[in-house]
């Protein structure tokens, strides 16, 4: 059973101060909460008796079993699930190995948390294993963004840097941008590594990045002429980049 104090916690955890505070965050869901089970340290691991009958191997520092109700009260879904678990989060450090010879993704001030955890489980599905952040994207433990990653976030890794500092540092990899002037990516040449900075919603990439960007890119609309909505949502533009790098160079 939940006491209300356990319950005002996992309600807490809702909040960026209180997850930075506390070094924990909140998933929900089967599917979701048994992906990260096998990728983060558990805290706290919430469900009903017929969620521990089925997966009674399940390991937390605390283990709870309540009642539908309960699991109500600190759901922060709309529709809630039968497991909620408390999560530590990682002491991942930003890659330094191999980058040259990686395909990362660079999300600049992206601000949605639902297209950041879809950028996620994007990477996730086009074999992108890490994703660096500036420091004004949306938090990667913020709940929306993690029930949008799906469970990919137990397999891509999310970092916080001076996204400005970490481009310089790697100015001799190419370093991709999505622009109105940029180049065909349809005939433009792609190639295996390099860096895909995605900007943000509303405004684009940032000028301060677009002058470290070294091959400028553009995603046509058809017909070629016509006229059509402005731009295309982030996470949507992501999809199509990635799967034209992964359908031409593998």
């Amino acid at each position: 059973m939940l006491s209300k104090n356990q319950i005002k916690f996992i309600q807490s955890l809702q909040l960026k101060k209180h997850r930075n505070e506390t070094g924990l965050f909140v998933a929900e869901g089967n599917k979701l909460v048994s992906d990260m089970l096998l990728a983060f340290d558990c805290h706290w691991l919430i469900a009903t008796s017929d969620w521990f009958k089925i997966n009674n191997h399940s390991k937390a520092e605390l283990i709870i079993e309540a009642s539908s109700d309960d699991l109500r009260k600190a759901s922060s879904l709309t529709t809630p699930q039968d497991v909620i678990a408390i999560f530590k989060k990682p002491n991942d450090t930003l890659p330094t190995e191999n980058i040259a010879e990686q395909l990362l993704i660079a999300a600049d001030c992206i601000q949605d948390p639902g297209n950041l955890g879809t950028i996620i489980r994007l990477a996730d599905w086009f074999g992108i294993e890490h994703i660096i952040c500036s420091l004004d994207c949306a938090d990667v433990y913020n709940s929306k963004t993690i029930q949008a990653t799906m469970g990919a976030l137990s397999r891509v890794k999310v970092h916080y840097t001076p996204l400005d500092e970490f481009l310089a540092r790697h100015k001799q990899s190419p370093i991709y941008g999505t622009f109105l002037d940029g180049d065909d990516i349809y005939q433009n040449e792609l190639t295996a590594n390099g860096i895909i900075v995605m900007g943000n919603e509303g405004n684009g990439i940032s000028h301060e990045i677009e002058k470290l960007v070294n091959k400028r890119i553009y995603i046509p609309n058809f017909p070629a002429g016509s006229i059509t909505s402005e731009s295309l949502n982030v996470a949507v533009a992501t999809a199509i980049v990635c799967a034209e790098f992964r359908r031409r160079v593998r």
